[in-house]
């Protein structure tokens, strides 16, 4: 046979990704293996240059790219993401809402400004730029959306209140999403990803991220590349009857 249905199921030619959150760790991985799989890729950031030095790499690969820094806790810099996307690609095809604001407190430490913070990011942000997009996912052959959660939203994480009310949201969100825009042919999906050696786990005690490494039935850390594998499938026609469902890559973390 001279056609692979499972190689071209994976193409993503055509297609226009925002990645929020990638200029660095499983964003940027994200954001590479999409652009070799053919899409042309929005690497959104709170950094200019961060963003700039990402899209460079897949330039260089021959891939297209473009910058944009954008401040996901607020909506300004969201409605921006869109508009540089659609005025420089026409359209958005694939949202992966994967920025996130790592600031983890529990009850009695949680402060009015604190909660805005985590929350605006790590929850309000993703369900407005999805929003804000929508009238572009709408049209064409539909979307694909890609929310990264974590598995402090499912396990038992002390101090975390704030990171895993944020998390537990999201993945709310995902559910809901996927009921009510199927009918647009927009598929919602969730990731979980473990621990994974990014500079969010790096900025962590070692005693932390030893523990964090070793929770998993693998006994150790993921690279950032090996979360790439699962959001080409989600953003894909490899996923075209998944949606509404929350996908655990964590090595066998969660439920332990």
């Amino acid at each position: 046979m001279d056609q692979n249905p499972v190689a071209e199921s994976l193409d993503l030619g055509g297609k226009v990704a925002i990645v929020t959150g990638g200029s660095r760790g499983i964003g940027r991985s994200i954001a590479i293996g999409f652009a070799q799989h053919g899409a042309s890729v929005v690497i959104a950031s709170r950094d200019q240059s961060s963003c700039e030095k990402t899209a460079e790499e897949i330039t260089n690969l021959g891939c297209s790219a473009i910058p944009v820094a954008t401040h996901m806790g607020r909506l300004s810099k969201i409605e921006n993401l869109v508009q540089k996307t659609v005025e420089t690609y026409k359209t958005v095809d694939i949202i992966v809402n994967n920025a996130a604001n790592p600031l983890m407190l529990g009850v009695g430490d949680i402060t009015p400004e604190a909660w805005e913070t985590a929350l605006n990011t790590n929850l309000r942000g993703p369900v407005f730029l999805v929003q804000e997009a929508l009238p572009y996912l709408s049209t064409g052959s539909g979307g694909a959306i890609i929310n990264m959660l974590s598995n402090a939203a499912f396990m038992y994480p002390p101090n975390h209140l704030l990171y895993s009310v944020a998390k537990a949201g999201l993945d709310a969100a995902t559910r809901s999403m996927a009921a009510q825009l199927a009918s647009k042919n927009i598929r919602v999906n969730a990731m979980v990803p473990g621990t994974v050696d990014t500079d969010m786990v790096q900025a962590m005690p070692e005693s932390f991220q030893e523990m964090a490494a070793k929770g998993s039935l693998l006994r150790r850390a993921a690279e950032p590349d090996e979360m790439v594998a699962m959001a080409l499938v989600l953003a894909s026609d490899a996923g075209s009857f998944m949606t509404g469902h929350t996908y655990f890559v964590d090595g066998g973390q969660s439920y332990r």
